[in-house]
C-alpha cells in the first residue's frame, strides 16, 4: 500500500507545515461492501452476455459470414494436390520401387516356380497386358484437357452513343482543337474506312463542347474518372448478361479471370474492378494484359488454354475490351489522327471451361492457337506506337508501311499454322511445289518464275473471323488468302456496324457467323488478329452445335 503524508495544517503562518511531533497520518483504506462487489460482477456478466448476443445475431443474419472461415478452409483443401510436388512424387516412387523389390527378393523362388509352370503363350499375354497398362498410365499422366467455349457475349451500345460520320465531325468541331484541314482529313479517311453510322463513342466524348470551354484541355472530360466509367459500362454490361444467361453465381463459379485492355491500365487493375463488383471469391486467379494491341483477345485465349491445362475442373472468364476515352487524339499529326477515325466502343465477355459438366452446353472447342511476333524488326516494332507529338499531346501513331508489315506477319503465322490444320492433299501439293523449285534451281527443269504457294484454306476452315483493322486490311487479307465475299462478310459487317472494336472484334464476327445461320456442328472457325509489337495471332475453334436461325439485324 502507498502511504501519503498528510500534514495537519494549522491556521496562520504555520499552515501547511508538519506538526511539531512530526506525526504522520495514514490514509484510511477504502473498503467495498459485498453488495457493491456483486453489482460490479453482475454488470460485467451482463455486458458480456449482450456482446455475445450481438455476435450471434450478426452470424445468424449473415450466412456468408457464419461460414466464411470454413469455406476458406475447404477451398484450401481443394487446392491440395500431392502429386503436384516433385519431392512427394519422387519419394512415393522410391518407396513403391523399394517395396516391390523387397517382395520380389522375398518371393523369388515362388516366382521362378510360377514362371516355369506357365506356358509361352501365358507369358506373352502377361507382357502385353503390362504394356497396355503402362500405355494407359502414361496417357492418364499426359491427358489433354478439353478447352470449351461455353458461351460469349458482346456489348451492344445504346442508340444515344451512336456516332455517325457527321456526328463525329461535329464533335471534332465542338472540341475547338481541330482546324479545317484536320477535320477534312478525318472526313476523307472516314469515307474510305468502311464504318457505318451506328458505331459508338463513350459518354465522355459526346461532351466535346466542354473541352472547348476548358480552353482545349482534354483532361477536363477525357480523364481517368470518365475512362473508369467507360470500362465499367462495357465490362459490367457484358458480364451481367453472360452470368445471367448461363445461371452462374460470380461469387463462387468463376475460378480464373483474364482481362485485356491495351491502353487503359489503372490501379487497382480492371480485373480487380470486376472482382470488387461481383464479390468474387478470394481464391480467384486474376490476370490483366496490357499493351498487347488488337491481338490481345487471342493472347488471352492462349493464356486461358494453358491455365485450363494446368488446373482441372475450373471455369475461366475472359474480358476483351479497349478504352478510348483518354485516347482521343486532340493534336494535328495526321499519322496519329487515323486512330480517331477507326476505333470505337466495344467489349466481349467469354466463358471457357474444362469441366465435364459443361461439355453438354458448350458451343465451341478450342483446336489450336498459333502466335507469332515480329518485334525483333525495328519497322514492325514502330508500326503502331503510342507517343507524344511535338506539342506534347499523346496519341497512337500508325506507320505508313503497316500493311506490308501485317502481310509479312501473316505469312509467318500461316506458315506455322498450315501444317496443323491443312489436310494431307495440301501437304502433298506443297511438297511438290518445293521439289519443283529445287529442281529448277539445280537446272533439271527449265527456270521460270513461280507464284507463291497459297494453300486452299477452305479445306481447313469453314468460317473466317479476321480482325476489323480497317477496309484496307480486309482487302489485303481477302486477296492474300484467296477468300470470297461470303468469307469476308463477318468482318465487313462488324466493321460497318461496330467499327474497329480492337481485341473484341473477332468475337463480334463469330457472333455474326452464328446469327447468319451458317454454323454447323463440326465446322472449324479461324480467328486471326493483328496487334502492336508487331503480332499476328490465330485461334482455331471447332463448332459443337449447329445454328440454322438467321438474325443479323442488330
Amino acid at each position: 500500500r502507498m502511504e501519503q503524508r498528510v500534514y495537519a495544517g494549522s491556521s496562520g503562518s504555520d499552515s501547511g507545515r508538519p506538526p511539531a511531533g512530526g506525526g504522520l497520518r495514514r490514509r484510511p483504506r477504502r473498503r467495498t461492501s459485498s453488495a457493491g462487489s456483486d453489482s460490479t460482477l453482475f454488470a460485467l456478466a451482463e455486458s458480456t452476455r449482450v456482446a455475445w448476443e450481438r455476435v450471434r445475431a450478426l452470424y445468424a443474419r449473415d450466412a456468408a459470414t457464419r461460414t466464411a472461415d470454413l469455406s476458406a478452409v475447404r477451398q484450401g483443401y481443394r487446392f491440395i494436390d500431392p502429386l503436384a510436388s516433385e519431392t512427394v512424387t519422387n519419394a512415393l516412387t522410391a518407396l513403391l520401387a523399394a517395396f516391390l523389390l523387397y517382395q520380389l527378393v522375398a518371393a523369388r523362388r515362388e516366382l521362378l516356380r510360377f514362371l516355369q509352370q506357365l506356358g509361352p503363350e501365358s507369358v506373352e499375354l502377361a507382357l502385353v497386358a503390362l504394356l497396355l497398362l503402362a500405355v494407359r498410365v502414361a496417357y492418364g499422366l499426359h491427358k489433354h484437357r478439353r478447352v470449351l467455349c461455353v458461351d460469349f457475349v458482346t456489348y451492344k451500345p445504346p442508340p444515344r452513343l451512336y456516332t455517325s460520320t457527321e456526328k463525329f465531325l461535329e464533335l471534332s468541331r465542338q472540341a475547338g482543337v481541330f482546324d479545317d484541314e484536320e477535320i477534312e482529313f478525318q472526313r476523307k479517311v472516314l469515307d474510305r474506312s468502311g464504318l457505318g453510322d451506328r458505331t459508338s463513342f463513350p459518354e465522355a466524348m459526346h461532351r466535346a463542347e466542354e473541352i472547348a470551354l476548358a480552353g482545349g484541355n482534354g483532361a477536363a472530360v477525357l480523364n481517368m474518372y470518365n475512362a473508369r466509367l467507360e470500362a465499367e459500362q462495357v465490362m459490367f454490361s457484358s458480364l451481367d448478361e453472360l452470368f445471367a444467361r448461363n445461371e452462374l453465381d460470380a461469387r463462387c463459379d468463376v475460378d480464373i479471370l483474364i482481362v485485356n485492355c491495351s491502353l487503359f491500365n489503372p490501379t487497382p487493375s480492371l480485373s480487380a474492378m470486376i472482382v470488387n463488383r461481383y464479390r468474387m471469391k478470394p481464391s480467384v486467379r486474376t490476370y490483366n494484359l496490357s499493351g498487347m494491341g488488337c491481338s490481345a483477345g487471342v493472347i488471352a485465349v492462349d493464356l486461358a488454354k494453358d491455365l485450363l491445362q494446368a488446373h482441372r475442373n475450373v471455369r475461366c472468364v475472359i474480358v476483351s475490351t479497349e478504352n478510348i476515352t483518354q485516347n482521343w487524339y486532340l493534336g494535328k499529326q495526321k499519322s496519329m489522327l487515323l486512330s480517331n477515325t477507326l476505333f470505337r466502343l466495344g467489349c466481349a465477355a467469354v466463358l471457357l471451361s474444362n469441366r465435364a459438366a459443361d461439355a453438354s452446353r458448350a458451343r465451341f472447342e478450342l483446336h489450336t492457337v498459333v502466335r507469332t511476333h515480329s518485334g525483333s524488326d525495328d519497322q514492325a516494332y514502330d508500326s503502331v506506337f503510342q507517343m507524344e507529338d511535338s506539342a506534347g499531346i499523346r496519341g497512337v501513331k500508325l506507320s505508313k508501311n503497316i500493311m506490308d508489315i501485317a502481310g509479312n506477319s501473316l505469312k509467318t503465322n500461316i506458315t506455322t499454322l498450315a501444317p496443323l490444320v491443312l489436310p494431307l492433299s495440301e501437304h502433298l501439293k506443297f511438297g511438290l511445289y518445293v521439289l519443283r523449285k529445287r529442281l529448277m534451281r539445280a537446272g533439271v527443269l527449265a527456270h521460270q518464275k513461280l507464284p507463291p504457294f497459297v494453300p486452299d484454306f477452305h479445306l481447313a476452315f469453314r468460317h473466317f473471323c479476321i480482325h476489323t483493322g480497317g477496309r484496307g486490311v480486309l482487302d489485303v487479307m481477302e486477296d492474300a488468302l484467296a477468300l470470297s465475299a461470303e468469307d469476308m462478310a463477318p468482318s465487313r459487317f462488324v466493321l460497318h456496324r461496330f467499327g474497329n472494336v480492337s481485341s473484341a472484334s473477332i468475337w463480334y464476327e463469330l457472333e455474326y457467323v452464328e446469327r447468319s445461320g451458317r454454323m454447323r456442328r463440326g465446322d472449324r472457325v479461324w480467328q486471326i488478329a493483328f496487334g502492336s509489337g508487331f503480332k499476328c495471332n490465330s485461334a482455331v475453334w471447332r463448332a459443337l452445335v449447329s445454328n440454322s436461325q438467321r438474325d443479323v439485324d442488330y
